[in-house]
């Protein structure tokens, strides 16, 4: 158990390096997402990527693995609006599937659920 945790481990941290990179390469896809009641779309979308790309690396340092799970819940908590502005707003994403839209709220749980299994303590 402890080898797939570990495997677990490393590809959630890469996993939210590589979005967190994708916030700036692929900016107009986040920005097209964010509600249109927040303020300052463009540096949301910046900070968030920077966030996962701190969050990503600090989670694959041992040290750092715990605050670092935290970190990503609460991103995830954080950026859990712009999945449900998608999924009620389908017809502003006519290149992604209603269904896809709609599975990305319990996906997103399921990645909260994952992050927490890094903040338990370990075993001796």
């Amino acid at each position: 158990m402890r080898i797939i945790k570990i495997i677990l481990k490393w590809l959630l941290g890469l996993g939210f390096i590589a979005a967190g990179i994708n916030h700036f390469l692929n900016a107009d896809f986040y920005l097209k997402i964010m509600p249109p009641y927040l303020p300052w779309h463009l540096f949301l979308v910046q900070l968030s990527g920077v966030f996962e790309i701190v969050f990503g690396v600090l989670l694959l340092i041992p040290k750092f693995s715990r605050l670092a799970a935290w970190g990503l819940i609460a991103l995830l908590i954080a950026v859990f609006p712009a999945n449900i502005y998608m999924a009620m707003n389908t017809e502003l994403f006519p290149e992604i599937s209603p269904a896809a839209l709609y599975l990305r709220l319990p996906l997103q749980l399921a990645i909260i659920a994952w992050a927490y299994w890094f903040t338990r303590e370990k075993k001796s």
